[in-house]
């Protein structure tokens, strides 16, 4: 007899290996969407607002201070940020955290 008999194979032996992985493939899809993708994305609009950064701008520096962008070093990634009146600092450009955009007033006038 050259031809072996074919047995009958249940279900957990076939996908067996396949539902142990599973579990740890969707966990990973979790974290990347969750986790991963976010900070990416974040990570992206900081590099755009830095890259976007212009005399006059409001900033805030890592270490909370605040102050307005009065000229920018091409060549190299140093800020000269106004502190207050004839008081300006030299700041790299990575320190800076946040660009605060002007706020309206809500003022409305009178008819």
């Amino acid at each position: 007899m050259l031809i072996s008999p074919a047995y009958a194979q249940d279900l957990t032996s076939m996908f067996g290996s396949a539902t142990q992985f599973l579990p740890l493939v969707l966990i990973f899809g979790v974290f990347y969407f969750l986790l991963i993708r976010p900070q990416q994305q974040r990570a992206k609009e900081m590099k755009a607002m830095l890259a976007a950064l212009k005399r006059g701008d409001r900033v805030v520096t890592g270490g909370g201070i605040l102050g307005v962008v009065q000229k920018i070093k091409e060549g190299s990634n140093e800020v000269d940020v106004e502190l207050g009146p004839n008081l300006r600092v030299t700041v790299l450009r990575e320190t800076i955290t946040t660009v605060l955009k002007p706020t309206a007033a809500n003022d409305t006038k009178a008819p």
